[in-house]
């Protein structure tokens, strides 16, 4: 099972983004945490989260609009709400990826820059039918608190 590197999400997003999974039917809805993974791998050693948190010391922590109803590639039963994406939320992306390169094993590729699209799962299977007992959606504002591995 791969390690995620997450970021945790301040709690009236997460409250917010709560309410929308508890809008669907309960076989639908996610359940882990609300947060918006930014990079993954199947091992984040010691030395790797020494060298992210050492990096993450040194940066400030974007907000993050989440606003678009939709799926992400390689991952067709889940819905997302999707960031929208910045220069800042991809510089503090890339400073991450920076700070694990060469120090992971197996890093997921639809994480990495170029590639990543950043989201929060609200349903994990029947995308459809998740869409259409959400839609239309508010956007959530999402202050970024933390990164875990997790």
């Amino acid at each position: 099972m791969a390690q995620h590197v997450r970021f945790r999400l301040d709690p009236d997003a997460v409250a917010a983004l709560r309410a929308l999974r508890a809008r669907l039917p309960r076989h639908l809805a996610a359940v882990d945490e609300p947060a918006v993974t930014v990079a993954a791998a199947a091992a984040v050693p010691p030395a790797a989260r020494a060298a992210l948190e050492a990096e993450l010391r040194l940066l400030m922590l974007p907000s993050i609009w989440l606003a678009t109803l939709g799926t992400v590639a390689g991952r067709p039963d889940e819905l997302v709400l999707a960031a929208v994406v910045d220069a800042e939320l991809l510089a503090v992306h890339a400073a991450v990826h920076d700070a694990l390169a060469g120090r992971v094993r197996g890093p997921v590729a639809a994480y990495l820059p170029g590639a990543w699209l950043p989201h929060c799962v609200l349903a994990t299977e029947r995308p459809a039918e998740a869409f259409t007992a959400l839609h239309p959606v508010a956007p959530v504002r999402a202050r970024v608190v933390g990164v875990e591995v997790a």
